[in-house]
């Protein structure tokens, strides 16, 4: 990373050249009328008084110590003082921050703002032009664009701090320096360190890692500054293009004295950055300054207690009160004030205690009526056959009225778990699997405790791949990974069959097609003892009834908005997924904008009418949720009526939204219409809630209503027949199949060509222009194809991009999308961007590219399993050879022949390569003592793809481990079982003519797979693989076969494998916050070790900002293990020798 300054004397110039505005001051005059702004941060408060010309008169800063009131106090005593005898008294006054509903009750402070207002308030008096502020405090970032002298968006972090002053406070502290001395040194370092942007936890390895490797303290504290403000543009505000940020920067906050985060502010904008001499101040000076300009227009009388009345412990009486008007019991604490005054604290709501008084209409929150309408039903049975436990969570929120009406209708009781609350949600915690997992899914372990507790028959949670396909233009409409697959997750880590001797019953459904889901769901009524006439009728009456639902909940929500748009209301679209509006996910989030004043609508309003809804936008519309969301975003954006704003929830950890977030975005801003994101998890403070969207709303009512000019939809250019001639760049996987993928694609009659190996700029490309929250081999791919067209080295005239596509549940499906955006971004919009991808895998605009893989697959095979048995036989050769290298230098001949024979079209002479390769081989390698096996398992781009996994199998290698990776073959063969168990698991329909092609073409690889492994049989350390059908019958015992998102089930199997082939030692390679992993590998942990209770297992996360040291830390671990396991395998052998 570049230095902040390459030299003193650079660093003396910025100084003096630095544009910092000095806020006037002056002294205590008798005789002018002088305002009060006050800012009571989450740690600091801070008091201003300015006289009628905007001039600083007295200023206060001091830390909160769990104590605003006293701080406050504190402030006001030694204004006192400063006023000694003068006859000065407050005219008015204004609170902003945390504190403002607390302050303006015991003070009788005559204004309470918005904090994002009151720095826009300040920013105008730096820079009467500003087009972007960003404040940093200690806890929080928030930042505002602006747009004709109007807020346009608003933006606001408190979830991490690794964008906030506290993070560098932190770490100046661990390193045992004051933070100014902290920050100089900074301004010294030559070499600041490469920290990225992950969070506080994360980062502390980062810097070990660094002081390891020789950093100074004044390279680590530059790296930390760059890291603020990277955090801040790239992370949290996804800037792209800094032109997005106006010509006109104005920065704020008590971070900002910080020279080093100045500085850095300075070199990552290469822009002009304004502050003034009091960042600190800025709120507080911001709310003076709106306390003067509202005395001088309305010409009011303030309610200011006044400098000679101090508040006191007398002044005020507390007492706590447990609210019961809902499930959540707030205790709230009530103060009452000398002033007649009161504030309430602890409460998520303001529905029974407020402290806002009853000046505001509340508006009509639709949200109440749907979860009213969805769970308040009841079919009486007097002789119920059994009693179903339905889990109030996640997929159920989309289906009840379907599963309540089909279970009552035979004679089923059902029972609904309880609505949700944190004793419940914290009942169910010591089973989560993973920590990254979204809330609404940890919240469903509690449901499952929970209705164990109700004398339930059956527990009732369905494998439901795809939702009704409600909206014409959509690609697809599956269900992600964990609202389908969740159900093995709770199989696995609760066992609610052993725990709790309750069946947990999990049929796999289909919402998208009639025939489908009366099969799936007559089989599992026939298997409970219900006649087959009495379903019919029971499902012909349910899909009645989930009709009749969404017909009134979208007839509803028409309803009011059509109402508020009469009245002229403000009118909010909260688009938001179903399981969104439980009581405790949602946050209280469409309560708090109804106490706002602004009616509540969601995505039904528009998303059950089967009509078009995916406009212009750079998606595959796989998941039905998101497409509602989409349909709903597109609503607004189309809508005339000004006073309709757009509100997305978004659960932390959510796997689609990390690129769904950005293309709503998109949506409404080529529409002229604000976005705001609401991200909620069980930690989410309905204070930094309420702040964002009183923020939005503010903003809101200051906009101009004026006729927007909407912006043109962009994409990248379509592959047409004009452009066969050009070079189709592909991305780089692994040293193995990249080289031959590239020659392969070539007899398709096109020019391509593989990228190189990633590297850290990949990484850092990939962060810069996608969304830093899609998956890893994304960020790297997408960074790789960037790397690649800036570099210079092609005619992009003369350049295509082609990437894989699934077609599935997975977000490789949305790879084509991510890329598209990335390098529109980048500025190479009319470059093509092509899907290499078979039947209805391809979801691509390419009409001029014709993929035909007939022509490559009889070659593509024999490559594949030609370099597959090179691959194994390298793994097994490293760790044994005689000179170190011989492994690696045979590995490159044999791929290069291997390349050579492709590329002159000649297949059959790769038999004869493999054996002389084989006799190489056994020449480098010597017969010794057993080397400790370490098995690998993963998803395909991370566990193939060296950088991706940090070389970890590099490192076994070094530590004379043998690596057992699986070939790249089984990822192909799970073909030939994926398509028999959809059908017999009603996921798709069957089809004779797919299954007779099935199976001769199983038959003809199969052929060929036993072909090249007689030839591998003669490699000294050969090592028997599975077949494709018994890695999934040993998958079978683990998961089911039907779970066919990401890996699939094929990590289960391969780990089945290993346990049959005496690999007890595995690990599995996920990409940070991978959806299908959660699911498919980490979510059956338990599971795998109750069936091999001496299997091993690591599971390692990869991102862009992983610590070496910690992956190198844990793996150290599973090394140790392998090789004790060896040892005591070669003890116990000549022990029975011996005998």
């Amino acid at each position: 990373m570049p230095a902040l300054f390459n030299n003193e004397a650079e660093y003396q110039k910025q100084k003096q050249i630095r544009r910092i505005i000095h806020i006037p001051k002056r002294e205590l005059i008798e005789g002018k009328k002088y305002f009060l702004g006050l800012d009571s941060g989450s740690t600091t408060t801070k008091v201003v008084l300015i006289n009628e010309d905007k001039e600083i008169v007295f200023n206060h800063y001091a830390p909160n110590n769990g104590n605003p009131l006293k701080t406050l106090q504190d402030g006001l005593d030694k204004l006192n003082e400063h006023i000694a005898d003068k006859n000065i008294e407050v005219d008015y006054s204004a609170v902003t921050g945390y504190g403002e509903d607390l302050l303006q009750a015991a003070y009788g402070i005559d204004i309470g703002m918005v904090e994002t207002i009151a720095h826009f308030q300040a920013a105008k008096e730096i820079d009467p032009t500003v087009s972007f502020i960003l404040d940093i405090g200690g806890q929080d970032m928030k930042a505002a664009y602006i747009s004709d002298g109007i807020i346009s968006n608003i933006e606001i972090n408190e979830a991490c701090s690794s964008g906030c002053g506290s993070f560098i406070e932190n770490f100046a502290n661990s390193m045992e320096y004051p933070v100014a001395e902290f920050g100089n040194l900074a301004c010294s370092s030559k070499k600041p360190s490469d920290l990225g942007t992950r969070c506080t936890v994360f980062m502390n390895s980062r810097v070990k890692q660094s002081l390891r490797d020789g950093a100074e303290v004044g390279d680590i504290s530059a790296g930390l500054a760059y890291s603020v403000i990277k955090n801040c543009l790239f992370k949290v505000l996804k800037i792209k293009d800094i032109a997005d940020l106006g010509g006109h920067i104005v920065v704020q906050g008590g971070t900002f004295r910080n020279e080093a985060v100045f500085r850095a502010m300075e070199v990552l904008t290469q822009s002009v950055v304004s502050s003034s001499d009091v960042p600190e101040l800025m709120g507080a000076y911001g709310a003076a300054i709106n306390a003067l300009e509202h005395y001088f227009t309305h010409n009011v009388t303030s309610t200011f207690r006044g400098l000679k009345n101090p508040l006191n412990e007398a002044n005020l009486k507390s007492k706590n009160i447990i609210c019961k008007a809902c499930t959540n019991h707030c205790i709230v604490t009530k103060f009452d004030f000398d002033n007649g005054r009161h504030h309430y604290s602890g409460n998520k709501c303001e529905k029974v205690f407020s402290s806002k008084g009853q000046d505001m209409e509340k508006g009509h929150n639709f949200v109440e009526f749907k979860r009213h309408l969805l769970f308040n039903r009841k079919i009486e049975i007097s002789k119920p056959r059994m009693r179903m436990g339905i889990p109030r969570a996640l997929g159920v929120f989309a289906n009840y009225p379907f599963w309540h009406t089909l279970f009552s209708r035979c004679g089923i009781e059902v029972i609904l778990s309880d609505i949700s609350t944190n004793n419940l949600y914290e009942s169910g915690l010591g089973s989560v699997m993973s920590d990254n997992i979204c809330f609404p899914a940890k919240l469903m372990h509690g449901h499952i405790a929970n209705l164990a507790g109700k004398n339930v028959d059956r527990i009732f949670y369905p494998f439901v791949t795809f939702e009704e396909g409600l909206i014409k233009d959509a690609d697809n409409s599956f269900n992600c990974p964990i609202i389908t697959g969740y159900s093995e997750v709770i199989s696995s880590a609760i066992n609610p069959v052993d725990r709790y001797h309750i069946p947990f019953d999990s049929p796999s459904i289909n919402f998208h097609n009639d025939k489908l889901l009366e099969a799936a769901c007559t089989k599992y009524l026939v298997e409970l003892g219900i006649e087959v006439e009495l379903i019919k009728i029971a499902i012909d009456a349910a899909k009645a009834e989930y009709s009749k639902y969404k017909n009134e909940l979208q007839t509803k929500a028409n309803e009011v908005f059509e109402s508020a748009k009469l009245a002229n209301r403000p009118i909010v679209m909260l688009s938001m997924r179903p399981y969104h509006i439980d009581e405790l996910v949602h946050q209280k989030a469409s309560d708090i904008i109804s106490e706002l004043g602004c009616d509540v609508i969601t995505e039904d309003v528009s998303g059950y009418d089967n009509t078009d809804g995916i406009k212009d936008a750079i998606i595959v519309s796989q998941w039905a949720y998101p497409n509602r969301m989409f349909k709903s975003a597109n609503f607004v954006a189309e809508s005339n009526y000004d006073k309709l704003f757009f509100v997305q929830l978004n659960s932390f950890g959510c796997g689609p939204d990390g690129f769904i977030i950005d293309e709503m975005q998109d949506i409404l801003k080529r529409a002229g219409k604000p976005y705001t994101l609401i991200k909620i998890d069980e930690i989410t403070s309905t204070g930094s809630l309420r702040l964002r969207l009183r923020s939005m709303v503010e903003s809101a009512k200051l906009r101009k209503t004026v006729a927007s000019t909407k912006q043109a939809f962009v994409n990248t250019a379509s592959f047409l027949k004009k452009d066969a001639d050009k070079t189709i760049l592909i991305p780089y996987l692994s040293e193995f199949y990249s080289p031959f993928a590239e020659k392969a694609f070539e007899l398709l009659g096109y020019n391509f060509e593989t990228l190189p190996e990633p590297d850290r700029e990949s990484s850092e490309l990939g962060l810069k222009y996608a969304n830093n929250e899609i998956c890893y081999p994304a960020t790297i791919i997408i960074g790789d194809f960037i790397k690649a067209l800036q570099s210079g080295k092609y005619d992009l005239d003369n350049i295509v991009v082609g990437m894989t596509q699934t077609g599935g549940q997975c977000r490789a499906t949305n790879y084509i999308a991510l890329i598209k955006k990335a390098m529109i971004s980048a500025g190479f919009k009319d470059i093509p961007v092509i899907s290499l991808a078979t039947g209805d895998g391809t979801i691509n605009d390419q009409p001029g590219f014709d993929f035909n893989y007939k022509k490559i697959t009889k070659t593509a095979l024999i490559a594949l399993l030609y370099v597959d048995v090179i691959a194994k036989m390298y793994y097994s050769a490293a760790p044994r050879e005689v000179v170190k290298g011989e492994a690696a230098k045979l590995k490159n001949k044999y791929i290069q022949e291997g390349k050579d024979l492709i590329a002159k079209k000649k297949i059959k002479p790769f038999i004869n390569l493999l054996k002389i390769a084989v006799e190489e081989f056994n020449e480098i390698v010597y017969y010794s003592e057993d080397r400790p096996l370490v098995g690998v398992v993963g998803e395909i781009y991370v566990k193939y793809n060296s950088y991706a996994h940090y070389h970890v199998v590099d490192k076994l290698i070094e530590a004379d481990i043998e690596p057992v990776v699986p070939p790249l073959q089984d990822f192909i063969m799970q073909y030939f079982v994926n398509a028999n168990e959809r059908a017999n698991h009603h996921i798709y329909e069957k089809s004779k003519v797919q299954e007779f092609v099935s199976s001769q073409l199983y038959k003809l690889t199969t052929y060929f797979i036993k072909k090249f492994d007689k030839i591998y049989k003669n490699f000294k350390f050969y090592r028997p693989s599975h077949s494709i059908l018994e890695e999934a019958k040993g998958a079978s015992e683990l998961i089911g076969l039907h779970n066919q998102f990401g890996e699939g089930w094929l990590i289960a199997g391969e780990i089945a494998g290993f346990a049959k082939s005496g690999v007890h030692s595995v690990v599995s390679f996920q990409p940070f916050g991978c959806i299908a992993n959660h699911i498919i590998s980490k979510g059956i942990e338990s599971k795998i070790k109750r069936r091999y209770p001496h299997m091993n297992l690591l599971y390692l996360d990869f991102e862009s900002g992983s610590s070496e040291v910690n992956i190198d830390n844990r793996l150290h671990f599973i090394i140790q293990h392998a090789k004790e396991s060896v040892e005591a395998k070669e003890k116990n052998e000549k022990k029975m020798k011996k005998m």
